[in-house]
């Protein structure tokens, strides 16, 4: 996933996907290590992955980064 994707997510959003993706992670060495990997770059991926939210959620910590602010909709509101 591209590092833009992650920008866009919220902290409780990427907290949830790097859950995911430490699971994801750990079924992917056990396939790995049972030999039932066919692509050995999705392993590679998913630490990137892991990486780039670890980053953005330290990033956000420190302050340097911040989370994307919610889109407000603009409600018509009739007047009477």
């Amino acid at each position: 996933m591209k590092a833009i994707k992650f920008f866009e997510m919220s902290t409780k959003e990427l907290q949830d996907k790097l859950t995911e993706l430490k699971a994801e992670l750990f079924n992917l060495r056990f396939k790995h290590a049972t030999n039932q990997l066919t692509n050995h770059m999705t392993m590679v991926e998913c630490k990137r992955d892991i990486a780039r939210v670890m980053t953005i959620l330290r990033q956000r910590e420190l302050g340097i980064s911040f989370e994307p602010e919610k889109k407000k909709s603009k409600a018509k509101k009739s007047s009477k």
